[in-house]
């Protein structure tokens, strides 16, 4: 039986560990070639480069039989994002689906980030998301112009420190939400050619969630007992990005799953939920007694990403 992705040649970025690695892993086991990115840097994005991780995940990919590349380049780097790009073409000679998952993090309170911890953030989340998107959406234009139908697939990473918010995330939250709407917009450009882009918010143990977030450490760092579900397992994330991959999911478009365990959610973005109007212009206090009296009606408890994990452990 032919697996879900047979034929497809996939880049995922930040593929060396974690969530990127169960991502290449299980989509070169569903019949996709992979090219393996990833910088091999702290979880911070400091540090030399370090090849070890891409390359055993190509190691292991080869072992069972599939096929896979390594790249080091940073998605950071418009033109590194390019030779990403051509690294597919070069070595499979097409490319169908590009998984932007590379991510570091670099926690402060706005008050204490210093300029370069806002900017290393939002250059690899949010920048290094437009630039694969981009010069991939550039070559699956042209293919398309010259009759040639890739089926492009765009998965970008989320999070809900950018759906909720979180405390001292403010790079790293707005990054998230950025790459959120960045699928919404893409898809709505890219259908005409034949491409899907979506989000995921992976609820899952990471470095980025245990080693630089001690707060989410307490609920995804425990060890599981043998034999017993592994809620915050990485490899939990993986078929929702398989399946988004695939020609099956030609209907889904510019959507936002948060996905964890065995659980995922639809959400939704902003949205009205209460107004207030009159045809002249308000006095501001009248219209704050009415804001505080009427709007309230549609206000609701608000999710928090405590929440969400303890929901994830009782499921």
């Amino acid at each position: 039986m032919a697996g879900l992705l047979e034929g497809k040649v996939a880049i995922i970025t930040g593929a060396g560990r974690g969530i990127g690695r169960e991502e290449a892993l299980l989509m070169a086991k569903q019949g996709a070639k992979i090219v393996v990115n990833d910088l091999g840097a702290h979880f911070d994005g400091t540090g030399s480069a370090d090849k070890h991780p891409a390359q055993e995940v190509v190691d292991e990919i080869k072992a069972a039989g599939g096929e896979a590349v390594t790249n080091g380049e940073s998605v950071s780097d418009f033109k590194g994002a390019k030779r990403i790009v051509e690294s597919a073409l070069d070595y499979f000679g097409k490319l169908n689906i590009v998984v932007n998952n590379a991510g570091i993090l670099r926690d402060r309170m706005i008050f204490n980030m210093a300029e370069e911890d806002w900017d290393a953030v939002i250059g690899v989340h949010l920048k290094g998301s437009f630039n694969m998107s981009r010069h991939a959406c550039e070559y699956w234009r042209e293919e398309h112009k010259k009759g040639n139908i890739h089926n492009g697939r765009i998965v970008n990473t989320a999070s809900d420190a950018g759906l909720l918010g979180n405390v001292g995330q403010a790079n790293y939250g707005a990054a998230k939400a950025a790459v959120a709407l960045m699928a919404i917009v893409m898809d709505a450009e890219m259908q005409k050619y034949g491409v899907c882009c979506n989000a995921i918010a992976p609820v899952a143990r990471t470095r980025l969630t245990v080693e630089a977030t001690p707060s989410t450490a307490a609920f995804m760092g425990k060890q599981v007992e043998g034999g017993k579900f592994d809620v915050f397992d990485p490899r939990n994330i993986a078929p929702l990005v398989a399946w988004l991959a695939s020609d099956d999911a030609k209907d889904s478009h510019g959507e936002v799953f948060r996905v964890g365990g065995g659980t995922v959610w639809l959400m939704q973005g902003w949205h009205s939920v209460g107004k207030v109007s009159q045809k002249a212009t308000w006095d501001p206090a009248t219209l704050g007694e009415k804001l505080k009296t009427e709007l309230a009606k549609g206000i609701t408890a608000k999710e928090n990403i405590g929440a969400i994990m303890a929901e994830a452990l009782s499921a």
